[in-house]
């Protein structure tokens, strides 16, 4: 006889995502602080240009942030597990990271 199992147990509050919500590239982020909040700007920098328009703005509090890295940390972990390690680059800039020329990945060899 076989003992039905109940339904799993939700863990978090269920997200409705509105349909006019605007998603949003970045690939920079400025952090900033008080005694009661953590401010992390979002922006997107052009290559070429002087100034990156911030595109989002996230308030929370400095317990909400330390929750976040954590769950950033597990994701991460768990995202080098199914597809390899993130390899960080060595350059020194920020504009040596992001914008250096493209470069086409190496030809596969050639069949004998």
């Amino acid at each position: 006889m076989t003992i039905p199992q109940p339904p799993p147990k939700q863990t978090g509050p269920v997200l409705e995502a509105p349909a006019e919500l605007e998603i949003v590239y970045a690939n920079l982020a400025r952090i900033a602080h008080s005694p009661a909040d953590i401010v992390i700007d979002f922006a997107h920098l052009l290559p070429g240009e002087p100034k990156a328009k911030i595109r989002s703005r996230v308030v929370m509090t400095p317990l909400s942030a330390k929750l976040l890295v954590r769950a950033l940390t597990d994701n991460i972990t768990r995202y080098e597990a199914a597809f390899g390690e993130i390899h960080l680059p060595t350059n020194t800039t920020l504009a040596d990271n992001l914008f250096r020329p493209f470069q086409q990945p190496p030809d596969p060899p050639k069949e004998p």
